[in-house]
This record gives structure tokens, C-alpha cells and sequence, in this order.
């Protein structure tokens, strides 16, 4: 496991997509700054930040633990990212991009979680 969470390309990517969707609900309704604008941007601000937490615990069990948290909030946004468009605050273009943003971080999260749990079942080279 790489010695800090600013190394593990899916923080890296999670910091880029908080941007993203920082930029994409600007636009959205003033009356939606404590709703949908809000959920999505602390769904997404979660996410980084819980692969951060998770890389700073003692155990792998953790850190498992804390990168179910940073899937569970990209599923989440991927919720509230549906809401947004089928109410006409973002772009079909903006939707898009954000979305494919989010798939890709997925399959990221997706391949940390495995990798790190078939670490967990490999035995021991002491065995």
C-alpha cells in the first residue's frame, strides 16, 4: 500500500471530481443551494476524504471499511446526479461528463477495494 493517501490515484481522482462537481452545481437553482446543491457536493467531498481516513488507520480491516464509505457515497451522488438532470439543472453535455467522472472513479474504488481484499486472503509468505 502506498505510504500516503495522496498517492493512491483514486484520491487523486476523487479530488478531481469533487472540482467537477463543485463547478457543475454552480449554476443550479439559488432555492437548491441547501438541497440537491448541497447532497452533492458533500457526497462528493466525501469521497476523497474517505479513502484519506481509511489510509490513515491502523488496520487493513479499516481501511476496507472506510473505502466501502467513499463507494457508497459515489452511489450516492450517482443518485442525486440522476435527480439533477431529469430536473433539467445540468446540461446533457455537464451530465455526461460528471457521470462518465463518477463510472470511472467506480471502477477505481472498485479495483482498490479487490486489490486490497485479495491482499487480505493471499496467505502469508511465512507459511
Amino acid at each position: 500500500m502506498p505510504y500516503s493517501y495522496r498517492e493512491l490515484i483514486a484520491w487523486q481522482q476523487g479530488v478531481e471530481f469533487v472540482v467537477a462537481i463543485y463547478r457543475a452545481t454552480a449554476a443550479f437553482p439559488k432555492e437548491e443551494i441547501y438541497g440537491l446543491t448541497s447532497q452533492l457536493r458533500r457526497a462528493a467531498v466525501s469521497i476523497p476524504s474517505n479513502i484519506a481516513e481509511g489510509q490513515g488507520r491502523l488496520t487493513e480491516g479499516e481501511f476496507r471499511h472506510f473505502l466501502g464509505q467513499a463507494r457508497g457515497s459515489l452511489w450516492e451522488l450517482n443518485t442525486q446526479l440522476e435527480i439533477a438532470r431529469r430536473l433539467n439543472f445540468l446540461a446533457p453535455h455537464q451530465h455526461t461528463s460528471v457521470q462518465n467522472q463518477a463510472d470511472e472513479l467506480g471502477k477505481i474504488l472498485n479495483g482498490l477495494i479487490s486489490s486490497d481484499l485479495t491482499r487480505q486472503k493471499r496467505p502469508s509468505a511465512n507459511n
